[in-house]
């Protein structure tokens, strides 16, 4: 199994932040992460919270450890509150049940990695996630 490269962690990180200035967001912060959970890269833009990397890293890390992008793991949990509740605990990097975490795929559909963008509304945080993927030449 192939894993994103740390030019194209840069290039979605970089990606992302354009876009979220393109869009006027508040500051983002992005993570990515390799298929196993593991963090690639990571950077905060200039004014963003103190917690923003572990929400980062835990969007990405729900992603990979349900198979699912968060927003979907957001309407897992409106549906089952409490099994979504106890996977943080257990889980290496965290669960975030809210948009933002985002499973990345090779040309050949492959998982590769994932990424997690906090900051602005959950939608522009997927939104920049999207756009970042894209630049890379890699799929959502």
């Amino acid at each position: 199994m192939g894993a994103i490269t740390l030019d194209q962690a840069n290039t979605i990180i970089a990606a992302a932040f354009a876009k979220g200035q393109e869009l006027g967001l508040k500051p983002l912060s992005v993570a990515v992460l390799c298929p196993g959970g593991h963090l690639i890269a990571f950077q905060r833009a200039d004014g963003a919270s103190t917690l923003r990397p572990q929400i980062a890293t835990g969007k990405a890390s729900g992603a990979l450890a349900l198979g699912v992008n968060s927003r979907a793991i957001a309407d897992m949990a409106a549906d089952r509150p409490t099994f979504v509740a106890s996977l943080g605990p257990i889980s290496q990097g965290g669960i975030i049940p809210a948009a933002g975490g985002v499973i990345v795929r090779d040309s050949a559909g492959a998982i590769v990695g994932a990424v997690g963008i906090t900051g602005d509304t959950s939608d522009n945080d997927e939104t920049c996630a999207l756009a970042g993927i894209a630049a890379a030449g890699l799929a959502a």
